[in-house]
């Protein structure tokens, strides 16, 4: 049995996965399966991972259904306990799996383990921020609240997280329904029940600028999960305001893309004094501001320059 099951939902990245594999591959320690499901893919992507020979590599061809369908039918093929999981237009530092381990063998009773990363777009690398982390940048713990450090930048993303697939058995795995927000619910779920472990030491980069990511698609076209629905929120501060900015930032967008009425359900349910003034004062701003405002930041971005409502 593998110590790692790596598990890669594939659909239509012909650009990207052969580069995403070849992080794995590259890693120091590699005691590991990788899952690609792919996901009915129509363009060369298939063609590309057939053509790679490792043995560790283990291929299911699916129906397109979506990458939660696509990420539970790899948990459901996986030898190991230990679910990695690698989205493929992201990529691993080589030490990535090795970092993973040594958390888990510090730390084993914990429900979620992930790594600090770096975001890539438009050639320009953001190193993400955490909020109530230790600023060692090698730092590796239990996070003391993780919705309170999820303030800035999650702890978690798709292509840095570990999860022991008896979490899996107990709380259930990504919900189908969603198409959108689907990994948020996820990591929700697990916080609310488990101990979540981190290190700071940086070694993956999420590709945001890549075809046929989830954040490219407008927002009509998205079932987004239902922020209402954890009512552990009413005892819970520090999840009520995450739940809170992940409703102010989907508000924003339903503004920009012209949804007035499903922006204000959403803001009818936040408790305002969880935002800052400069989140309060883009809640107030119509479209053509809003949009104007975004333009700025993509421009700034380009000069390096990295602007962010969330801190």
């Amino acid at each position: 049995m593998p110590f790692f099951s790596v598990i890669i939902p594939l659909f239509n990245k012909e650009k990207h996965i052969n580069t995403t594999l070849a992080s794995v591959l590259s890693q120091t320690f590699d005691d590991f399966e990788i899952i690609v499901i792919n996901d009915g893919s129509t363009d060369n992507s298939l063609k590309i991972v057939e053509a790679i020979i490792d043995s560790r590599i283990v291929l299911h061809t699916i129906k397109n259904q979506g990458v939660s369908f696509a990420r539970n039918h790899g948990i459901e093929k996986a030898s190991s306990n230990l679910v990695v999981f690698l989205d493929a237009d992201d990529n691993w530092l080589p030490n990535h799996l090795e970092n993973l381990k040594k958390l888990y063998n510090k730390f084993p009773d914990c429900g979620l383990y992930a790594t600090a990363y770096t975001t890539q777009t438009g050639g320009k690398f953001i190193p993400s921020e955490y909020y109530n982390i230790p600023k060692t940048h090698d730092w590796m713990g239990i996070v003391p609240d993780f919705f309170e450090s999820c303030r800035i930048n999650c702890i978690a993303s798709s292509s840095s997280v570990m999860i022991p697939k008896t979490v899996f058995n107990a709380i259930g795995a990504f919900n189908v329904n969603y198409n959108s927000g689907e990994d948020i619910d996820l990591w929700i779920r697990i916080g609310i029940h488990y101990k979540v472990a981190f290190t700071k030491i940086n070694s993956v980069i999420i590709t945001t600028d890549a075809k046929n990511r989830v954040s490219q698609f407008n927002i009509n076209q998205r079932q987004h999960i239902g922020f209402d629905d954890y009512k552990e929120e009413l005892t819970n501060e520090s999840l009520k305001q995450y739940l809170d900015l992940n409703r102010f930032a989907l508000a924003i967008q339903h503004r920009v893309v012209g949804n007035p009425k499903e922006a204000k359900q959403l803001i009818d349910n936040i408790q305002l004094s969880n935002l800052t003034y400069k989140q309060r004062f883009l809640l107030h701003l119509n479209a053509p501001l809003l949009k104007s405002i975004l333009f700025l930041k993509n421009w700034l971005h380009k000069s390096g320059i990295h602007l962010s409502s969330f801190k």
